[in-house]
Formats: structure tokens, C-alpha cells, sequence
């Protein structure tokens, strides 16, 4: 399995002021759930005062996309040079950027393989639509996108998955357990074909899709998950400190010191 892992996507959501807030109602709180990997990733103009707010912590800090150059004349846009050193993370392919914004599986790879130069961990998102899941094509889906958003990439060192399908993010419709590890295990498998096997057994997979306290420790006891990418849950502070909790003890069933 890999390292357990939470984080949280805040979308477009919190001002700088109402982020650095957030993160710090949040800190002594994440700080204390230990064996897990945590991470937000507000807004781009809060990566800064959250990284402040967050210095000293165990708390890590996340992008929520880049471009794939390095600069160069692109109104609006943030390349990952700008990104390094002020984050670890990066999220890369989210469903709402593929919709919303016409990203594609070869504009997700430019962006997979540019963050691993900057020295940035890439959370490549995968899912399939409610089409596909209704045809018994999910794995079929998710395993093109996660080739495709791979191509060319050498290793998986830093790399996390985060399988979200579309169909249950921000819906209150999760994907149930059993599913979500079918898929999981099949995103696996695919790691293990394309690289060396202990080093696939090593990358993060991520669930995503209506995650709340009530159904993370359920995900995250499957063997092939190893932790959340949480949506509208991670803005609230005790809604994602009780992820962070849940998927800590499925992982570590043994008390916390």
C-alpha cells in the first residue's frame, strides 16, 4: 500500500484572509493525526499566507493546477517554477478542469511531466462519467486516462492517483466500497505493468467523490486505498480533521500515542 494520505481541494472557495483562518482553526488539529500524509490546497492568491500560517507544521501545502510551460505569454496562467518552493503538491486533471476548461489526457501529461521537473509531487486525477460506469466501462476509462496522463514519464517517485468519478463529486452520491476498489486495483495493476512493481505498490491512491467523516474510514479499509481527496468537506475544519482521524485509524488500527 502507499502512504496514507488526506488532502483537500478548497476549489474556488476562501478569500487569503478567510484561507489563512481556515488553515489555522484546522493546524493543531491535523498536527496531532499522525501516519498520514496531510495536505490542502486552497486558491492560488492563498498559497502564500497559507504557507505562512502553515510554517512548522505537518501540514502540507498543494496547487490546485499549473501550466505545463515554464513562462512565457499566457495571461492568467501559473507554471509550476512559480509554484516550487512554495508547495509540494499539485493537483493535475481534475474532472471540473476537463469540463469546465477542455483539459484532455495530452494537456494532463505535458502537466504530469513539467511538475516533475519542477520537483513538485503531481495528484493525477482520473474517473470515469455515469455513461460509462452504467456500461461496466469505468476501468476501461480510468486505465486510458491514467496511460495517457503517464506517457513518456519516466518514474512514479512523488506521484499520487486520485481516482474521482464524475458522477459522485459534489453529488452526496459515493461510489460504494467495493467499486471503488475495483477500480483502485485495476489502477494498481496498470502502475505495476508500466513500472517497476515496488515502486507502483509505493504511489498514493487517492478516493474522491462525496468523502465525508461518516464514509472515509469505509474507503480508506480497502486495500488498494490509501486515502481521500476531499472536496467541500475539507472547508470545514472539523469535517476534515474527522477525515484525517478516520482514515488514520483504518490505516493504524493501533490507538494513537
Amino acid at each position: 500500500m502507499g502512504t496514507a494520505m488526506v488532502a483537500g481541494n478548497w476549489k474556488m472557495n476562501t478569500t487569503p484572509r478567510q484561507a489563512a483562518a481556515l488553515v489555522a482553526e484546522m493546524r493543531p488539529h491535523l498536527d496531532a493525526v499522525r501516519n498520514v500524509v496531510k495536505v490542502v490546497c486552497p486558491p492560488f492568491v492563498s498559497l502564500a499566507p497559507v504557507a505562512e500560517a502553515l510554517r512548522g507544521s505537518t501540514v502540507s501545502l498543494g496547487a490546485q493546477n499549473m501550466h505545463h510551460e515554464e513562462s512565457g505569454a499566457y495571461t492568467g496562467e501559473v507554471s509550476g517554477a512559480m509554484l516550487s518552493g512554495l508547495c509540494e503538491y499539485v493537483i493535475l486533471g481534475h474532472s471540473e478542469r476537463r469540463q469546465h476548461f477542455g483539459e484532455t489526457d495530452d494537456s494532463v501529461n505535458l502537466k504530469v511531466k513539467a511538475a516533475l521537473r519542477e520537483g513538485l509531487k503531481p495528484v493525477l486525477c482520473v474517473g470515469e462519467g455515469l455513461t460509462a460506469r452504467e456500461e461496466g466501462r469505468a476501468e476501461q476509462v480510468v486505465d486510458a486516462q491514467l496511460r495517457a496522463g503517464l506517457d513518456g514519464v519516466d518514474g512514479v517517485s512523488g506521484l499520487v492517483v486520485a481516482y474521482e468519478p464524475i458522477w459522485a463529486i459534489g453529488t452526496g452520491r459515493a461510489a460504494t466500497p467495493d467499486a471503488v476498489q475495483a477500480v483502485m486495483g485495476s489502477i494498481r495493476k496498470t502502475l505495476g505493468e508500466l513500472y517497476d512493481r515496488e515502486d507502483a505498490a509505493g504511489v498514493s491512491l487517492l478516493y474522491g467523490g462525496s468523502v465525508n467523516p461518516a464514509n472515509a474510514a469505509e474507503f480508506a479499509g480497502q486495500p488498494d486505498v490509501d486515502g481521500a481527496l476531499v472536496g467541500g468537506a475539507s472547508l470545514e475544519a472539523g469535517s476534515f480533521v474527522a477525515i484525517a482521524q478516520a482514515i488514520s485509524s483504518a490505516r493504524n488500527p493501533s490507538p494513537q500515542a
